[in-house]
């Protein structure tokens, strides 16, 4: 007869092995369900190149760019039952210092949108088979938070983003400190899709395999403008403005 530790290896071993099966077959399911629809436009607004200190630990002062844009996307087609979240950026590309055939890329905005929960969800499961014990009054808080959260979440699908006049979260810096004046800028939509099991799935245009298909929306090219405060900013603020609405 075997003992109790083969047994038990037995069946670890057998679960293992299901629970890989089953594992593999949900990341490979994805491929089923091709996200072909969507859609992503991104417009320069506003840009400006200011000399100071861009972050708080920031040794000395140097130009940075703060860009801002509108963006249209809809990525709910991105959401299906292997989604974990969505990771969307919004990137700049411009010529390097160093090398004039080099190309720099900076992102100057990201989000992270949550997939919508669902029965299953193991959030929904936690507070179903293990409550949290608190007060009544927490309880009410807790129950017209998640109330608001879920009319919120109702107001749209998942992924779909239309935002006006949206300021940067990051500055664009260059190691030489030196920022004003940059040409054939351009701003670029990405994202990256986290699943529970698999592979993470990037837009097209990264070079990064796998990706989806869709549309990945690109700004029209502007320079950066002079740095502000100066006579030619004055003269020529709107340049780059003006280039990419052209």
């Amino acid at each position: 007869m075997h003992s109790t530790i083969n047994r038990t290896q037995t069946v670890f071993g057998f679960f293992t092995t299901v629970a890989l099966t089953v594992a593999a077959a949900i990341a490979l399911s994805v491929l089923l369900y091709p996200a072909d629809d969507v859609t992503s436009s991104v417009e320069l607004k506003n840009v400006q190149v200011i000399k100071g200190r861009p972050h708080y630990y920031s040794s000395k002062k140097e130009e940075y760019a703060r860009i801002s844009f509108d963006l249209d996307a809809d990525l709910s087609p991105l959401f299906n039952w292997n989604t974990k979240q969505l990771f969307v950026y919004v990137y700049a590309s411009y010529p390097s210092s160093s090398d004039a055939l080099a190309t720099s890329e900076s992102i100057i905005w990201d989000k992270i949108i949550p997939a919508p929960e669902s029965p299953y969800s193991p959030s929904v499961l936690k507070e179903r088979f293990f409550p949290a014990k608190s007060t009544s009054k927490s309880k009410s808080r807790r129950q017209s938070s998640s109330t608001k959260q879920t009319q919120k979440k109702g107001e749209g699908k998942p992924g779909v983003l239309k935002l006006r006049n949206q300021k940067p979260k990051y500055q664009i810096t260059d190691i030489t400190g030196k920022m004003a004046e940059r040409q054939n800028v351009t701003l670029t939509v990405g994202w990256n899709v986290q699943p529970w099991v698999g592979a993470l799935w990037w837009s097209a245009g990264t070079g990064a395999v796998p990706h989806t298909s869709g549309q990945t929306g690109q700004s029209k090219t502007f320079d950066l403008p002079p740095l502000k405060g100066t006579r030619q900013e004055g003269a020529n603020g709107d340049a780059a403005k003006t280039k990419a609405n052209a």
